[in-house]
């Protein structure tokens, strides 16, 4: 592409992946300082902030900052084991009201976008009955979340190797992005290149089927190669990690792919956000990891044909 990557893409990056604060505490404040910052980036997506303090001092930081901010729930549900369409109803209703109280948070920092994950892949024999609770758990929260104006997005992750979630593949992420789309307009999917490779799916396969629904994009790597390997599964190893499965020519085809399903715009009218999901392996940099995936997305985007 000759065109400047910020005539189509808002560069984005997930805070609570980059630096150790999934927990919603440790160095929360120096950490998203240096993010926003940057002016590199105009996007970028917090989750839970359990200090109150902290969490004022971050919405002031960030209102400072005229960054675009969207919210990620997805620590709340993982670090609690929490899991939307639990078969266990008491189980399902703990994360449905944790996503409610998360909505509120996110409203209170003046965020209006908010993403989460279903619940565990039972198997085909008990997937009819997932996928029922799933949306009637993704109802209750699109309507809470309409109440605050804010927009509820479904990420889509692997199925049988790591988080081992029931959406998953682009067939059941149209169908539940349907289910509830036919009652609530507040409702949209989230596609991450790292967790292609994860579902054994091409861009493609993973895009076009649910092009109408895509609400956001991640953009990351991942390794299958040794269980062993401290980057196995869903880690968001660098891009160009050793054996790892995603580097300057699939972030090249994915992006190609997001031109043809129409998220980004091949006019440039209305640049969209992509976020890296990106995380330090052992002892890694983070400040470097970083430097690591600017470089990566710039040429791709030299490399771009569309």
């Amino acid at each position: 592409m000759h065109a400047p990557l910020k005539h189509y893409i808002k560069p984005g990056i997930v805070h609570f992946m980059i630096h150790p604060v999934i927990k919603g505490e440790g160095p929360v404040l120096e950490t998203l300082k240096k993010i926003i910052e940057d002016d590199y980036f105009e996007v970028v997506e917090i989750s839970w902030i359990r200090d109150p303090e902290v969490r004022e001092k971050a919405r002031q930081m960030l209102r400072t900052s005229a960054v675009e901010v969207k919210y990620g729930a997805q620590p709340r549900l993982l670090t609690q084991q929490l899991d939307l369409n639990s078969a266990d109803e008491s189980h399902r209703a703990k994360a449905v009201q944790e996503m409610k109280d998360a909505i509120d948070d996110a409203a209170d920092l003046g965020i209006a976008d908010f993403g989460l994950l279903s619940g565990k892949y039972p198997g085909e024999d008990g997937k009819a009955t997932a996928m029922d609770l799933l949306e009637k758990s993704l109802s209750e929260i699109c309507f809470h979340a309409a109440s605050k104006s804010v927009t509820v997005v479904l990420e889509v992750f692997d199925q049988k190797i790591d988080k081992k979630a029931l959406i998953g593949r682009a067939a059941d992420a149209r169908e539940i992005a349907e289910r509830i789309c036919r009652s609530h307009e507040n409702f949209g999917l989230m596609v991450d290149l790292s967790h292609i490779p994860l579902l054994h799916e091409s861009p493609a396969e993973a895009l076009r089927p649910v092009r109408d629904y895509v609400r956001h994009i991640h953009i990351g790597n991942c390794y299958m190669k040794e269980t062993g390997d401290p980057a196995y599964g869903d880690m968001h190893p660098r891009f160009g990690y050793p054996g790892g499965a995603n580097d300057v020519n699939e972030i090249v085809a994915f992006l190609k792919e997001l031109f043809q399903i129409g998220y980004l715009k091949a006019d440039g009218s209305e640049p969209r956000p992509v976020s890296f999901e990106i995380k330090p392996v052992g002892d890694e940099d983070p400040d470097l990891v970083i430097a690591n995936a600017k470089r990566k997305l710039t040429e791709a985007w030299r490399l771009l044909e569309i």
